[in-house]
């Protein structure tokens, strides 16, 4: 083992005594040093047996000094040949001391799966955080001056699991608490040549026998691993963020080999009660399936697993929830099966599937539903559904026409965001099935729009673009109506009583008719 310079070893001799870990009475000359995994192993019995939180301040502050002053050969090596169990036996024993001093910070658990704490909990969190997150950054920052790199990634995961902890802008955390975790992770950062947090969780992206290289995303699963159970995940509120967050930093091809353990967390949270719970559940399986080839997600009918875990959403009314959904549930399809827009017209597979199941629950809710915020998020997401669809829409054409009168009939201000998309929808829907556009749903549908336009042309209240902008997409429906039909159409604009309309609605109408 490497011996520590003459001053360096007098001042560690005498933190060491301050610490009551070596013993002489004499001062000269110091007394041989302790192994360093003994060591290790009785600071973090003081760590873990101070009876109080100066006690626990004083022992982090000797202890940041020895990482401070400590020579690194003497430090991290054990032996001028690290022989690999010993080596083993010196990582095991950093990472119980970092234990033990994440420890000291640890956040309270809820004595159940299903309550919380009051945020008076966690008055205490953000002053032990501050100690604790300067400790390890002298740890890092001796690290950073060694050679070896096998201990480095043996310590960094349950380092970065504290600091992405104790960064996020959460009721367990303060600015200085928040500060002090994001100079960490950038110690971090610093001490293995890792460019970003990707780069430190997948490394170059190059696998060996093992784990990866250069990554510590195997090691940062496996600290989150025990608390991320069905029964235990819901009594330390930060587990699921710092998941989420690990989750959320890896793309494409990091993520798919590791989706055998990313995938059970994210479905646990989706499937809570809480909405918050659920919409980041909803945001986790959006990443997995964006950021995972189709093939993979296909593989032991993983997806089937997550189109079941989302639809059963749909049947909720959280506005927040449903826009999530709706919009993972629309990438998620493309995974399942091709959009019936793109499947042959006379092909016999062009039938009945998951789309027509989306499109006709979301039209049946559109139907009842009388709350504003939620018909804007459904009407949102029609248009593409139908543009999915294609011709197939004519499987659904009642409902839709159902959707399109009923939303053409309430003002939806200051953006009449309902109305334009329905407008977009009818579009969509007429260029898709001109040839079902039969007589009586021209009749009904033109007068509806019409009606429109002498609103709209009429409300003082609307922004003049919006107007603008209803009045155009309204002469475009009823120009497309008139294409399929041309005698039907021109039959019930011919009744249209020049009297009650404004010239800016019949200066419309002369644009349809007008060859």
């Amino acid at each position: 083992m490497a011996e520590p310079a003459a001053d360096s070893r007098m001042e560690l001799s005498s933190l060491l005594h301050d610490l009551h870990l070596l013993s002489s009475e004499k001062p000269l000359p110091p007394p041989p040093l302790p192994s360093i995994t003994a060591l290790l192993a009785r600071l973090k019995e003081k760590l873990i047996g101070a009876s109080s939180d100066s006690d626990t301040s004083s022992l982090i502050g000797h202890v940041e000094r020895l990482f401070q002053t400590a020579d690194p050969d003497w430090l991290f090596s054990l032996t001028s040949v690290n022989e690999e169990g010993r080596q083993e036996e010196l990582q095991s024993a950093y990472r119980s001391l970092i234990s033990a001093l994440i420890g000291c910070a640890d956040l309270p658990l809820c004595e159940d799966d299903c309550g919380s704490l009051a945020p008076a909990a966690y008055q205490s969190i953000p002053s032990r955080a501050v100690p604790v997150c300067s400790v390890l950054r002298a740890l890092l920052g001796a690290l950073g001056n060694w050679e070896g790199s096998g201990l480095l990634l043996s310590v960094a995961p349950p380092v970065c699991v504290f600091a992405v902890t104790h960064f996020q802008d959460q009721v367990w955390t303060n600015p200085p608490s928040r500060a002090a975790a994001q100079s960490l992770q950038e110690a971090l950062l610093r001490a293995g040549g890792w460019r970003d947090s990707t780069h430190l969780l997948v490394g170059d992206g190059r696998q060996r026998e093992g784990g990866e290289e250069g990554g510590i995303l195997r090691g940062v699963l496996d600290v989150l691993q025990p608390q991320l159970t069905k029964d235990s995940w819901q009594r330390c509120v930060a587990v699921k963020l710092v998941f989420s967050w690990t989750l959320l930093q890896l793309a494409p091809p990091s993520l798919s080999p590791h989706l055998p353990r990313l995938l059970p967390p994210p479905l646990l949270f989706n499937d809570h009660y809480r909405p918050e719970n659920c919409m980041l559940g909803v945001r986790c399986l959006h990443h997995i399936i964006l950021n995972t080839p189709a093939a993979d997600l296909r593989q032991f009918n993983r997806a089937d697993v997550i189109y079941q875990a989302l639809f059963k959403h749909l049947y909720t009314t959280e506005k927040t929830v449903i826009q999530l959904v709706l919009s993972c549930l629309l990438d998620l399809l493309l995974v399942l099966e091709k959009p019936p827009s793109s499947l042959d017209p006379s092909s016999s597979r062009r039938k009945p599937c998951r789309h027509d199941d989306m499109l006709r629950l979301v039209l049946i809710h559109m139907e009842a539903e009388n709350n504003v915020a939620l018909r804007r998020v459904y009407a949102s997401v029609l248009p593409l559904l139908v543009d999915r669809m294609g011709v197939a829409v004519c499987r659904h054409l009642r409902r839709v026409e159902r959707v399109v009168l009923g939303y053409l009939e309430v003002r939806d201000p200051p953006e009449e965001t309902n109305r334009l998309k329905v407008l977009e929808v009818l579009q969509r829907v007429t260029r898709a099935a001109w040839p079902r556009m039969q007589r009586r749903r021209l009749h009904l549908l033109l007068r509806s729009l019409l009606q429109l336009m002498v609103d709209v042309s009429s409300d003082s209240q609307l922004h003049d673009s919006v107007r603008e902008k209803l009045m155009s997409e309204a002469t475009l429906c009823i120009k497309l109506l008139h294409d399929c039909s041309p005698g039907n159409a021109q039959t019930v604009l011919q009744q249209v009583d020049s009297s009650c309309c404004s010239p800016e609605v019949l200066g419309c109408l002369v644009t349809v008719t007008t060859r």
